[in-house]
């Protein structure tokens, strides 16, 4: 919050684990209300450097929200998803995707075009309905609701969470 700028990370200070490449996703809430989510779905650097920037990015840069400010600090909550490889989808027909969908396990990726959307495991929390749940991802990623096509790519992950 003082510095302005996302946390400089030395990665060879940090557990082999942590240096790994891997995607994640940081989620803010304050007081059990979203107040932030940014993150990568595909590994583009370090665990401890993807957490870093994800983090900056979910209290300064979600477009949802205005900046995160000192006085919310102490009821502030954070939740770190780390991503497993996405795993990509055959799914000619939204029905041949709800039945491969694992409910509460399963985040799931959607793009076509130059539009994507994602929505995490933890999502099924409020969203426990596939057919409601891919209804959102699909609104997300700048589609109508009931819209599908073959030119659709699905991609499912699965998270390690931490808070």
């Amino acid at each position: 919050v003082e510095s302005g700028s996302a946390l400089g990370v030395s990665t060879e200070e940090y557990e082999i684990e942590l240096r790994q490449v891997r995607a994640s996703f940081v989620t803010l809430r304050l007081e059990e209300t979203l107040r932030g989510c940014m993150g990568t779905s595909h590994p583009v650097r370090a665990l401890v450097e993807d957490v870093a920037h994800n983090a900056y990015s979910a209290a300064f840069l979600d477009p949802r929200f205005s900046p995160l400010t000192a006085d919310e600090l102490p009821r502030l909550a954070i939740h770190i998803s780390v991503l497993s490889p996405l795993e990509r989808l055959s799914c000619p027909s939204e029905a041949d995707l709800l039945a491969l969908v694992r409910p509460g396990l399963d985040g799931l990726l959607l793009r076509e075009g130059s539009r994507r959307g994602t929505l995490l495991p933890s999502v099924w929390e409020t969203l426990a309905e596939p057919h409601v749940f891919l209804r959102e991802l699909k609104v997300k990623a700048g589609f109508r609701g009931d819209y599908w096509s073959e030119n659709i790519e699905v991609f499912r992950y699965t998270t390690e969470s931490f808070s």
